[in-house]
């Protein structure tokens, strides 16, 4: 892709964003695409944002699931950039109208107090450069369309990349926890929507350990001369499958005795 298609396709998501109408399926539109051009739509999707005054604040990592990659027919995890605009806490009500079509995920977040970057990391460093985990659900949302009208062509990893790797919020639990306090890959969640249970899944559900999520992400950015910074959220991965989010919904997360989130949906 070209400088000019790459800010083209950060344009049209853009735009998708700002009137709630989805764009179409930016793999289309540029057939060939690279994992290396859909990374470039998202830095200058983000860059726009950024520009309008908004500050970054972490990353969030996807498809870490096994079940996710083979959908997707990938064998990697996918990253985006989690900025101000998209933080929201336990029993807060999203706004009417806030996203197009929202989904919801059931996380690890780990907040960083020190800088985390080389292609070197391991397991080891990602806990001591963390200052807790904390309970967390990430709002998924597609400013592109799921599958084209005309063709039955449906998105694939780039499409995904290219969107911020569907990011659009991130609801951290009051709960903080020491990395050390709990056996992450038993730490799950049980995910009920509108009073019933809908999903529940275990830490293990990623790359079969949520620190290694974040091991991949700094292996990825040092690649770009890029890593992770003190007080940066990083949202680990799912382990449950996206659930939908329509509006009047509402969603209980119970993780035990590592914590709970509460969200409506107005």
């Amino acid at each position: 892709m070209t400088p000019e298609q790459i800010n083209t396709a950060a344009q049209a998501l853009l735009n998708a964003e700002q009137t709630g109408v989805q764009c179409g399926l930016i793999s289309r539109a540029n057939p060939g695409m690279t994992l290396d051009h859909a990374y470039a739509v998202q830095d200058a999707f983000v860059a726009a944002k950024r520009a309008t005054g908004l500050a970054q604040i972490g990353w969030k990592i996807g498809l870490t699931s096994r079940a996710m990659q083979q959908a997707l027919n990938i064998t990697t995890p996918d990253s985006g950039v989690l900025l101000s605009d998209m933080l929201f806490h336990s029993g807060d009500t999203v706004p009417a109208g806030r996203f197009i079509q929202p989904r919801i995920e059931a996380e690890i977040a780990f907040i960083l107090k020190s800088d985390l970057s080389g292609n070197t990391i391991t397991r080891d460093d990602v806990l001591a450069a963390t200052e807790y985990v904390a309970p967390s659900l990430e709002i998924l949302d597609t400013r592109i369309l799921r599958a084209d009208p005309e063709t039955g062509q449906t998105r694939v990893i780039t499409d995904t990349i290219s969107d911020n790797a569907a990011n659009a919020g991130v609801v951290l639990g009051a709960d903080k926890h020491a990395p050390e306090a709990f056996d992450l890959r038993w730490t799950g969640a049980i995910v009920k929507r509108d009073g019933i249970v809908e999903e529940t899944g275990l830490g293990a559900g990623v790359l079969n350990d949520p620190p290694t999520g974040l091991v991949w992400l700094c292996q990825r950015l040092a690649q770009y001369g890029s890593g992770l910074s003190a007080g940066d959220i990083v949202l680990s991965g799912s382990f449950i499958r996206p659930l939908e989010a329509p509006s009047g919904s509402t969603f209980e997360a119970d993780f035990g005795p590592f914590g709970h989130i509460d969200l409506r949906f107005a």
